[in-house]
């Protein structure tokens, strides 16, 4: 009998009629979910999404040649292109196939380089401190809420290094209204799954959508209005915002023009504010859990930070805090702040030598079960940071590319947990 999977021998979940498994996943929680499946189906499963195919892949060997950009291209599609509402064409949410995708590329590679990462090392301690003596003000019995404050820390580091703009999160009772906007289009966004009649039931949101990208948009123009008028004082400004605007694209000659620098903004701060809180916000979780590695941490501070603790770090010492180091690279891997990624080949194509796949095929690399793989890690305890120190692949098992997603959030936590440590050290 004749197999009915359109995609054999690529394995696939039951099915419904019409919607196919576009109502099978967890809602609350698909990420997990999907790597659960990982488990039940293996390294590569496709799912239905009402006829359209989603392949779903987390081995490190068929990742591995996923990874090869002449045989497959970034994919924008789903709740990544419904973003495009906030970020436009911004690197996030821009198709490679756009002329500013490559631009904004060339253009941003040196303020995201180490040198200028070492410029922003000050305001990334100035934000720092404003959560930590927020933080001494509490009294012992009152609750932290982490997720809050490491999104606070996260949106005001990339406001002031990014645009010299100040959202000041720690002085005040709720989110700043640009912050407010973001967070429920965001909402809105995600809830948008594109089944049928589903419109009739979001139009206050659509019409809240609309509103909100409206004052976004109008607050970035005006802060790159303000910029450009006065030229003379912003002559000094080392920050991504002055590289945008001055910066030059090698290949064609050309800028970026003011539409599309509001798009980077936003970019940045949907991108960078979520994705840094994640890793933030697991890391302290997971130390909690494990006294003996927030044992390590401690030591290690004290020992590269000196016994004075109103001395403010340097950006040498944090390069030095190679165990803290360690820690925020093993709460990447466990938990990746980008989870997944979204990509297609540029061709009719096969992997693992037998799965063929069509050209634009939407497949997503399932990251968080990637760095589960037990061919590459071992047999592993998921929940366990323990053994930080000495986690490293398997002798001889090949690089794994979906790393590459998660790493952009390392900065700016490296610069806040020394000096979260030091004042916490006083109190």
């Amino acid at each position: 009998m004749a197999s009915t999977n359109k995609l054999s021998p690529i394995p696939h979940p039951p099915k419904k009629p019409v919607v196919g498994n576009m109502l099978s996943l967890d809602a609350n929680a698909p990420v997990q979910h999907l790597v659960r499946l990982t488990k039940e189906l293996g390294p590569i499963f496709w799912l239905d999404m009402m006829g359209a195919p989603l392949v779903i892949v987390s081995g490190h060997d068929l990742i591995e040649e996923l990874s090869d950009e002449k045989r497959f291209d970034k994919a924008v599609r789903g709740s990544l292109r419904r973003v495009r509402a906030v970020g436009g064409d911004g690197l996030f949410t821009a198709d490679t196939s756009e002329p500013n995708w490559s631009k904004a590329h060339n253009i941003l590679m040196q303020p995201f380089g180490n040198r200028a990462m070492q410029s922003y090392h000050p305001s990334m301690v100035d934000i720092a401190e404003q959560l930590v003596k927020k933080w001494e003000r509490l009294n012992g019995d009152e609750e932290i809420d982490v997720v809050h404050d490491m999104t606070a820390l996260t949106l005001d580091t990339i406001g002031l290094c990014g645009f010299d703009y100040r959202f000041n999160s720690f002085y005040r009772r709720d989110y700043h209204p640009f912050v407010e906007s973001l967070v429920r289009s965001l909402e809105t966004i995600m809830m948008t799954r594109g089944i049928p009649l589903e419109g009739l039931w979001l139009q206050k949101r659509r019409r809240d959508l609309a509103a909100d990208v409206a004052f976004m948009n109008k607050m970035v123009d005006e802060i790159v209005a303000e910029r450009r008028t006065n030229a003379e004082a912003a002559e000094g400004k080392k920050d991504m915002l002055g590289a945008m605007m001055t910066g030059v694209d090698r290949s064609t000659g050309e800028q970026l023009d003011d539409v599309n620098i509001r798009y980077q903004i936003n970019t940045f701060l949907i991108a960078g504010h979520e994705t840094t809180s994640g890793l933030l916000s697991c890391t302290l979780y997971a130390l909690l859990k494990h006294p003996d590695v927030l044992k390590k941490a401690y030591e290690e501070v004290d020992r590269v930070l000196g016994p004075d603790i109103d001395a403010r770090p340097t950006y040498q010492q944090v390069t030095q805090l190679t165990y803290i180091t360690q820690i925020l690279k093993e709460a990447l891997r466990l938990w990746p702040p980008a989870p997944a990624y979204g990509i297609a080949p540029l061709q009719d194509e096969t992997i693992g030598d037998k799965y063929k796949l069509r050209k634009n095929t939407f497949i997503t690399v399932l990251v968080m079960a990637l760095h589960r793989d037990p061919s590459v890690w071992g047999p592993i305890r998921m929940r366990s940071i323990r053994r930080i120190s000495t986690r490293r692949p398997r002798p001889g098992a090949p690089s794994t590319p979906g790393n590459r997603s998660a790493t952009a959030s390392a900065p700016a936590s490296a610069a806040a947990l020394p000096c979260m440590k030091q004042r916490l050290r006083s109190a």
